[in-house]
């Protein structure tokens, strides 16, 4: 006899926007618009600091750092949302679940803890 539990779950069906279909459009629209500008950003201001020779201080370093930081940290979840309210297959594996929490809380905890150094 098998009596091992099947009916353990292998993903998570989210709801978000589903009872409100005509939110999903202007909630994609708005969301690509501003992860993009989030990006073109986060990417001037590395590029802007490191090309720059007279950029290259302890602040300009720091500022480097945390538009990384802030590049990785949005684009743990954003795409995933995108994706989400973009197609009518709204799930997420256990795995994946898992994976995307540990990057982003390592990420906010990495966050915090540069943003700490920086005011010593």
């Amino acid at each position: 006899m098998n009596w091992a539990n099947e009916s353990s779950p292998k993903e998570f069906i989210l709801l978000g926007f589903s009872d409100r279909a005509w939110l999903q459009m202007p909630l994609f629209v708005v969301l690509i618009i501003s992860y993009t500008i989030t990006i073109f950003g986060n990417v001037s201001i590395m590029m802007v600091c490191i090309l720059d020779p007279k950029l290259h201080t302890p602040m300009y370093f720091f500022l480097t750092n945390l538009s990384i930081l802030d590049l990785c940290y949005t684009t743990t979840t954003v795409p995933r949302m995108l994706v989400n309210i973009g197609y009518n297959k709204k799930t997420i594996s256990y795995a994946g679940c898992v994976a995307q929490l540990i990057i982003f809380l390592a990420l906010g905890a990495t966050e915090c803890l540069l943003l700490a150094v920086t005011v010593l």
